[in-house]
């Protein structure tokens, strides 16, 4: 019976410990997040098991091309996976299928040059009017236009709303990897 006890309490002290290092990970640190839907294929697809970075966005601004986790705007118990298109305070410009940014930089604008995304694919609007970003406000598109609900359903993300960024994919296996930023050439 000593036995036993010592052992249970081992036990129990060893669940304590592993507690009070995994909790803390999982609520401050990293998130699991399993892709349902086909909004961002072809690089992610469905019942994809990636990690969330939830740390980074403390210490730095997302940027653009970053892949994010956010609660969906019109019921915030829901999460959408979408890539960063749109930084604050940039206008946002749909034309002939392209996407024009503007910003402080270039005023003028410059074609988004989407190198993740197959040459000959379009992202149509229902609009061509500038779309203008406000201080906190990120414009988020799925790889799958066609298949996406995004910003240009329900608008401008809050950057409040935003989980953190994709970091790794885990499952399947044969597609593990971790991300990085996109290079843009403006």
């Amino acid at each position: 019976m000593k036995k036993f006890l010592s052992f249970s309490w081992e036990f129990v002290k060893m669940l304590i410990l592993s507690l009070a290092i995994i909790l803390p990970v999982r609520a401050f640190l990293i998130q699991p997040f399993y892709v349902k839907g086909a909004s961002m294929e072809p690089n992610f697809f469905d019942h994809e098991y990636l990690i969330i970075d939830e740390i980074s966005y403390r210490f730095n601004q997302p940027e653009r091309g970053e892949i994010v986790v956010f609660r969906y705007p019109l019921n915030p118990q829901e999460f959408f996976i979408k890539r960063i298109i749109g930084l604050p305070g940039e206008s946002i410009q749909f034309k002939d299928g392209r996407i024009y940014i503007y910003n402080l930089q270039n005023p003028q604008g410059f074609l988004l040059d989407e190198p993740y995304l197959e040459q000959s694919l379009r992202t149509d609007s229902s609009t061509d009017a500038k779309i203008l970003l406000g201080s906190d406000e990120y414009y988020l598109l799925g790889d799958n236009r066609m298949a996406s609900k995004d910003s240009r359903v329900f608008g401008p993300v809050n950057k409040s709303f935003i989980t953190g960024r994709v970091f790794f994919r885990g499952l399947p296996v044969s597609r593990m990897t971790t991300f990085k930023n996109v290079d843009y050439k403006y």
